[in-house]
């Protein structure tokens, strides 16, 4: 519950979190962070699992992210190096 005079701003996505935290005693900061940062797990899975792709698309990947020594990696190695990246 959003207390009058409390209100975080419409920056906090999650306004009841943000207050429940600093009723606990975290500072504004802190609780917006925190505020803001659930779900976060949500987003993504958008490219799928490397292991599905052939080594030619891991390959054209790893050019897009200027990943050195590609052209002597195997598949493995290019999954390695775009999830490490």
């Amino acid at each position: 519950m959003i207390m009058p005079g409390k209100n975080p701003g419409p920056q906090v996505k999650d306004k009841d979190q943000y207050e429940a935290l600093r009723d606990k005693g975290y500072s504004k900061q802190k609780s917006a962070r925190i505020a803001n940062s659930q779900g976060a797990e949500k987003r993504g899975g958008k490219a799928g699992d490397y292991e599905d792709r052939t080594k030619k698309d891991l390959y054209k990947e790893a050019v897009k992210v200027d990943i050195k020594g590609r052209s002597n990696m195997t598949k493995e190695q290019l999954v390695h190096a775009l999830r490490n990246n």
